[in-house]
This record gives C-alpha cells, sequence and structure tokens, in this order.
C-alpha cells in the first residue's frame, strides 16, 4: 500500500522478539518500547526540512546542515502510546506533546475518548500519533480524525505492530496520513488483540497486567 512504511532491520526484528516474549519483564518491555521507538524516529523523520549553517571547528569553518526547528508535535494515544514519546524526545528534544484518550469499548472494540488536550499550533506543525499497537484501526482512525477537526494538517502514525486488518483501515479512512510499522502480524482474534501481538502494550509498560 502506498504510504505505508514496513522496517525491514535486524536489530529492529531482535529487539521486537524480546518485546512479544511473554517472560520479558516490565523494566525491559519498557526500555525495549523507548529504543524501538527511536529507531522507528529516524525513518519517521526523514522528509524534515534543514538549512545550512555555518560551524567553526577546532580548525576551520565548515558549512553544516541542521533540522530547521519547524513546529513538530508527538500525540501519544494514552496509555500505550507514552511508552513511544521518549524515543522521538531524545532525537528531538524541542518536540512538543499533546494528549489523546481513547479507551476501548470491551463490548464493540470501539474506542471512546476520555480526553484531548492539545499544544498550539496544530494547524502549521507536523504531528505524530504514536501507539505501540495497531489492531482494528479504531483507536488510530478516530485519534486522527480528532486532529484533523481542530486543524491538524500534516500527520503521521507510527507504531510497533500492526494486524493487516487494522492497516487496512487506517489506510482506507486516512489515505493522505503515512503510516510506519515495524511488524505487522496476519490474525485478530475474537477480542481484537493482535495475534501473535506481543499481548496487552500497556498492561506491560505499565506493569498492571
Amino acid at each position: 500500500m502506498e504510504g505505508v512504511h514496513m522496517y525491514d532491520h535486524p536489530l529492529i526484528h531482535h529487539k521486537i522478539s524480546y518485546l512479544r516474549d511473554k517472560d520479558t519483564g516490565t523494566a525491559q518491555f519498557r526500555d525495549l518500547v523507548e529504543e524501538l521507538s527511536l529507531l522507528m524516529a529516524y525513518e519517521v523523520l526523514r522528509d524534515l526540512p534543514t538549512e545550512t549553517v555555518s560551524v567553526e571547528t577546532p580548525l576551520a569553518m565548515a558549512a553544516c546542515q541542521r533540522i530547521k526547528e519547524k513546529e513538530i508535535i508527538i500525540v501519544p494515544i494514552l496509555r500505550a502510546g507514552l511508552g513511544m514519546v521518549s524515543g522521538f524526545q531524545k532525537l528531538l528534544p524541542f518536540v512538543r506533546i499533546g494528549h489523546i484518550g481513547l479507551a476501548r469499548n470491551e463490548e464493540t472494540h470501539e474506542p471512546e475518548a476520555y480526553y484531548y488536550k492539545m499544544p498550539k499550533g496544530l494547524e502549521d506543525a507536523t504531528v505524530i500519533v504514536v501507539d505501540p499497537m495497531l489492531a482494528t484501526g479504531g483507536s488510530a482512525c478516530d485519534a486522527i480524525a480528532h486532529l484533523k477537526k481542530n486543524g491538524a494538517k500534516s500527520i503521521k502514525f507510527a507504531c510497533l505492530i500492526a494486524s493487516t486488518a487494522g492497516l487496512e483501515r487506517l489506510h482506507k479512512t486516512h489515505p493522505d496520513v503515512a503510516i510506519y510499522a515495524a511488524e505487522c502480524d496476519p490474525v485478530l482474534n475474537d477480542k481484537a488483540y493482535i495475534v501473535p501481538g506481543l499481548g496487552d502494550a500497556g498492561d506491560r509498560i505499565f506493569g498492571t497486567h
């Protein structure tokens, strides 16, 4: 699918294997989510504009490229998305953070919004929505719809593991949104969990499982 970016890097696949492992503890799981987010951010941020600046080295002047501090807003879908924020922040400390809270209705498997708070300037920013899992695609679609309603024009979505159905739904609903996923699993079970997946990412990040 055009606009869908899958990763094929041994380091990412290596870390995902530990993320999936049921014996990986909370602290290690949290660290892996951060590390994977940082690795993925490299590609997500590939098209950021740069400008030429003059830098004085110990030997001479050098013409260098620096990222223009264009407005970048990271939007984690609460609560699991919070685990991916620090990876982006380590690369670009000047990013601002918005929050959108969506809880899954366990009967319908669809998201219900309970919190929305964004920095000013949404309409001029590059907005990167992050959530470790893209299962049915409902939360991602709803979050992006909220952002567009409030003026966001340039939006990307990044997740660690997607389902085939979730990718297709998000791409069909928001074809203008670039999607980045570390890996994709083919199956959703009757509870709308990705299989084999990694379980409930939020529970494993925060130790509530």
